[in-house]
């Protein structure tokens, strides 16, 4: 277990990796160019500091943050050491917090509602409901988010999103905490209210902070307790924030009055690229800086000497222990104030994270709150699952209820059959495409922190979308099932069971194209596209089986849509049902069926211009689906069990398979989409 004093550190770390971006295939194949980022980086920050690191654009600082937290990419050397101990993974993930630069929240919740499921993710079950909800009413305090509890998290500022953003992190209480550029893009004023923020819950706690900033303004001066400043991955400096004055002036390098020191030294260790002259002579003086810090730095690496707000002075006591008892004004000792109970508090990372079931529930009671509720996202989400269907299948009614003439005729009951089929594949693929990313992006970025697996996500996912698609078909298809002439709630429930599974299948299809595609446009395109295939292969409605190629034809048993179309049009058509076709006389000298209007005589001859060549339902369905002319190898299509039970091996085949799929390791560059 972690003890009650913390200390991050490391030691001579090297690390190597991408520095030029790359193709896909270069990705894949490995051949993607790469150099070493950090070079002998050694920094050492305790509990109850914050360590700000400052580079330019390029510097290395993103990639120091990654080989802390064990997510780089690359070989890695040196040491990187928690109160002593290796800093594995797992490690880090049980007590650190990473706050990533851009993060994605769930839209549809209340800032209340995501610092409570994030409670109930990342705290274990030894810690009770009541510690958890004082944890998040403390957090939301110390973030200045009680006023906003309840706003919704697309309606937030900007300052106020990325103050929940730290605040998902800090519920969980972490002993140490890295942020990436938390005030990129904020007005002066909120950029001062993170950082002293930041700098609060450090002192407070006595917990590690760490964060990168490209540029540092003079007003946070006093809340950074250590700077670490990068330039290439070199170290030009790395210490006591005060003593940074120090360092620099004994080396030459004073800073003037009036200057912001945190930004003066920061242009010092900025190659200058305005012309190849200065390109060259501050390339020679940052290696100079470089080489000179190696040899005199030591002892400012250890030390911290600064001024916190409110004229607390802290004393490294390895450079003065006397100083404790000589200072008239309030101390921290070794970074921590003296006394605290806060310095004494055990954290609650080290109480471990929850169960699977736990994290199961969870994650279904947050995708149910993300989608239940009166906002817009959340409103466009339910008319999505529930009525998207429902509304395509009202349009095929009042499409086919106008043509009262031709409504029996087979073809035109076909078409309704292969419409039925590719509303529900469309549908679903849109509706996936528009409720799915949200969650899919978060999980992204929440299995980088361990807290659970792929088939855990997909698990608590279609236990939402389940029972929105029996709902959705079942009202759909009791729409169109008044066209079919069928008249049983057996044939209602067969023919809405057969769009279920396609409408899975769709759905399926959809969640593992967007396991490597991040735009939803792109993998809806792309999931439409395939499905048109083999819809157009297996339905029987555009050719008849005979007609295709030997290859084309032996393609079509592995697409759905043949074993669904057929379903429904032996449901319609065999078992006699071809015999509610009234108005559909035969002649048998030319081999033909005609429908006429009711009102007509039935004896016209065929020779009108609405002509069938099928005598009856199961001649028709002979010439869709047989093999050949005759209709010959035809058995094994006509069992309807047989066909229902292959419609929906087919979803649930692809639901093993997405489980599988997203327990593979993604190459990085794939992962990194979504977290970008």
């Amino acid at each position: 277990m972690i003890g009650n004093e913390y200390s991050l550190e490391l030691c001579n770390v090297f690390h190597t990796g991408q520095v030029e971006p790359g193709t896909c295939l270069q990705r894949l194949m490995g051949s993607v160019k790469t150099g070493v980022i950090l070079k002998d980086v050694s920094l050492l920050v305790h509990g109850g500091e914050v360590l700000a690191i400052l580079g330019s654009k390029g510097s290395g600082k993103r990639a120091l943050l990654e080989v802390i937290s064990r997510r780089a990419q690359g070989p890695t050397r040196g040491q990187i050491l928690l109160n002593g101990a290796p800093m594995s993974l797992q490690l880090f993930q049980q007590n650190c917090g990473y706050v990533t630069h851009k993060c994605d929240l769930l839209p549809g919740l209340t800032v209340q509602q995501t610092l409570h499921y994030a409670a109930h993710l990342t705290i274990g079950s030894k810690v009770s409901r009541y510690v958890k909800r004082s944890r998040m009413k403390q957090v939301m305090a110390d973030l200045a988010l009680t006023q906003v509890a309840n706003r919704a998290v697309g309606d937030l500022t900007q300052s106020e999103y990325r103050r929940l953003m730290i605040g998902v992190q800090l519920v969980r209480d972490p002993v140490v905490l890295l942020l990436d550029e938390p005030t990129w893009d904020l007005d002066p004023l909120n950029t001062y209210l993170v950082i002293s923020i930041l700098s609060n819950h450090a002192r407070k706690y006595g917990r590690t902070v760490v964060l990168t900033m490209e540029k540092p303004r003079s007003d946070v001066f006093p809340f950074l307790d250590r700077v670490a400043y990068l330039c290439l991955g070199d170290v030009v400096y790395t210490g006591g924030t005060r003593l940074m004055l120090d360092y620099f002036r004994s080396i030459g390098f004073p800073c003037p009055e009036l200057e912001n020191p945190l930004m003066y030294y920061l242009c010092l260790s900025t190659v200058d690229r305005r012309s190849r002259e200065r390109f060259i002579e501050s390339n020679h003086q940052i290696a100079a800086l470089v080489e000179k810090f190696k040899l005199e730095g030591g002892p400012f690496r250890r030390k911290t000497s600064t001024i916190a707000p409110g004229g607390v002075q802290i004393i490294d006591p390895a450079t003065d222990p006397m100083a404790v008892h000589n200072m008239g004004v309030p101390t921290v000792v070794g970074g921590s104030t003296t006394p605290s109970l806060a310095n004494n508090k055990v954290p609650l990372s080290a109480f471990g994270r929850p169960n699977a079931f736990t994290v199961a529930f969870t994650l279904y009671m947050r995708n149910l709150a993300a989608t239940f509720n009166f906002r817009v996202v959340g409103l466009t989400h339910v008319f999505l699952r529930l009525l998207a269907l429902p509304v395509f299948h009202l349009l095929l009614w009042i499409f086919y209820s106008g043509m009262e003439d031709y409504q029996r005729t087979f073809v035109t009951r076909n078409g309704l059959i292969f419409n039925c089929l590719a509303g529900a594949y469309f549908v679903s693929i849109i509706v996936t495409s528009s409720t799915f990313p949200a969650f899919r992006t978060r999980y992204y970025q929440e299995a980088q922190e361990g807290l659970y697996s792929g088939p855990l996500f997909l698990l608590s996912y279609w236990l939402l979308s389940v029972p929105f698609a029996v709902v959705t078909v079942a009202a759909a298809t009791r729409i169109t099932y008044l066209l079919t002439g069928l008249n049983t709630v057996t044939d209602w429930l067969l023919f809405g069971a057969v769009q279920l599974a396609c409408y899975l299948l769709a759905q399926q299809q959809t969640i593992a194209l967007m396991l490597v595609v991040r735009s939803s446009f792109t993998a809806s395109v792309v999931s439409i596209y395939i499905t048109v295939v083999y819809l157009m292969l297996g339905s029987g409605t555009f050719r008849a089986f005979h007609s295709l190629s030997e290859w084309l034809l032996y393609l079509t048993y592995a697409t759905q849509s043949r074993y669904a179309g057929t379903f429904l049009n032996l449901l319609m058509f065999g078992n006699n049902n071809w015999a509610n076709l009234n108005g559909l006389p035969y002649d048998s000298k030319t081999n033909c069926t005609a429908r006429f209007p009711q009102t007509q005589d039935a004896l016209i001859t065929a020779s009108s211009s609405f002509v069938c060549r099928y005598a009856d339902g199961i001649a028709y369905i002979t010439g869709r689906y047989g093999r050949d002319d005759n209709g010959d190898a035809l058995s094994d299509m006509l069992e309807l069990d047989l066909n229902l039970a292959i419609t929906f091996a087919f979803p649930i085949a692809l639901v093993i398979l997405n489980s599988l799929l997203y327990l593979i390791p993604l190459p990085a560059f794939i992962k990194a989409k979504f977290r970008e």
